[in-house]
């Protein structure tokens, strides 16, 4: 079998999302331009973190940063629909791109201040406020229901992918160049995703808008909506837990690289990269069984097992048993993320799908406020590895709770339903 026809028949048994043109500039462009997002990542982190010396400080970054995700992902989710999610999208991305630009100048030029990432962090924020939401709900769009969850586990791949290369060519990028290279280099792989964009063409589903009802009321119908339905409620539960305390990688990685481990930022790249490798081994998995779809009962096994694998993080004191816990914990990240996703998308009506996805980016991503400060305070008291280990009790216990709640909550549909 000739190379080509052997990369045709793996597109279309394990990867046959990439069957759909615009898909395809969809990936390409995010394949080039996550690579850029994580080198700002770890740049800006190492870069805090040099400025401050504080892991409370670091921890408000990403709170900043976060926080008007949980502060508008429900108005963002009922405005959403009304636009052609494309060119939101163009929008949101070049944003980024002109903030990614604006703080290298200020590092190359020395002008940079602690005070000022908090403004940048502010204003990315607001723009993954719309971004996020956005992004999840046009997958659907450009692949449809069939293919969803295999293009989901795509997008998890290269996001993973690019956890790997990013961290160690930011490493690098700090410790020849200094990390005003990460940003600079970063703002211009935008301009592959903005190219993609631009190609793309589709007949984007845009809600009809009511006349006389309000942007409060649409929040509260879709609230309505996902609390009335066992599966999605018990999925952003869970999300919700998970999101707050389990991935707070940004500001504990560096941290326990330099406190518990005595170590420079060439190994905090390799940690990095090592929960980068489990998660896209967790991305590949995903993808190969897609056609499956989305199981409850790998959620439920995945949240117990990130909460383990954060535990042993903070008993552990050796940079190998480190990376081997994290790419483990990276594993079940992705197992849990891309079923939730996917449970969530699939098992939406096509016109309360964005506001769901709004719910989802806000108690997935919007609630790193609430985890990076607990993290970065535990840190400050504690040590990392004492943030470790109460993030990982922190995530078990709710999540125990939370599913003897829901089972006996289903048990008692099904006896009214029986009557």
């Amino acid at each position: 079998m000739g190379i080509k026809a052997w990369g045709e028949r793996m597109v279309d048994n394990h990867f046959h999302a990439l069957t759909h043109p615009n898909y395809r500039y969809f990936w390409t462009g995010q394949c080039v331009s996550l690579i850029g997002t994580w080198m700002q990542n770890i740049g800006q982190s190492w870069l805090v973190l040099t400025l401050t010396g504080s892991p409370l400080l670091l921890g408000l970054v990403g709170t900043i940063q976060f926080l008007p995700i949980t502060c508008f992902s429900l108005f963002a989710g009922t405005l959403i629909d009304k636009f052609p999610k494309k060119n939101i999208l163009i929008v949101t991305q070049t944003i980024s791109m002109l903030l990614a630009l604006l703080l290298s100048l200020m590092v190359f030029t020395d002008t940079i201040k602690y005070e000022y990432i908090l403004v940048f962090a502010l204003i990315l924020g607001l723009t993954n406020t719309f971004d996020l939401p956005t992004r999840q709900s046009f997958n659907i769009e450009i692949v449809g229901k069939e293919d969803l969850m295999n293009a989901i586990a795509l997008n998890s791949m290269t996001f993973n992918l690019a956890r790997i290369l990013g961290p160690s060519i930011g490493a690098a990028m700090m410790a020849l160049l200094g990390p005003g290279w990460c940003f600079l280099l970063n703002g211009i792989s935008f301009l592959a995703v903005l190219y993609g964009l631009t190609r793309i063409k589709t007949t984007p589903y845009v809600r009809a808008k009511k006349k006389d009802v309000s942007i409060f009321k649409e929040i509260k119908d879709g609230m309505v909506y996902i609390a009335r339905d066992n599966v999605l409620a018990l999925t952003l539960l869970l999300v919700t837990i998970i999101g707050t305390f389990a991935f707070n990688f940004s500001v504990l990685i560096p941290v326990f690289t330099k406190g518990v481990l005595q170590m420079d930022e060439r190994t905090y790249g390799l940690l990095m990269s090592c929960l980068g490798v489990g998660s896209l081994i967790g991305a590949l998995t995903v993808s190969l069984r897609s056609k499956k779809g989305p199981n409850m009962k790998v959620i439920v096994v995945a949240s117990m097992m990130i909460s383990l694998f954060l535990f042993l993080i903070g008993l552990t004191k050796s940079p190998y048993l480190a990376g081997l816990f994290l790419a483990c914990t990276g594993i079940f990240n992705i197992l849990f993320s891309t079923n939730c996703n996917s449970t969530l998308q699939i098992h939406s009506k096509d016109e309360y799908r964005a506001r769901v996805m709004s719910v989802y980016s806000l108690v997935f991503a919007g609630s790193a406020p609430v985890g990076n400060l607990f993290a970065g305070f535990i840190a400050d008291r504690f040590g990392a590895d004492g943030a470790y280990l109460a993030c990982g009790l922190m995530c078990f216990v709710p999540c125990v709770l939370i599913l003897i709640l829901f089972r006996k909550r289903k048990a008692v549909s099904e006896e009214q339903a029986a009557m």
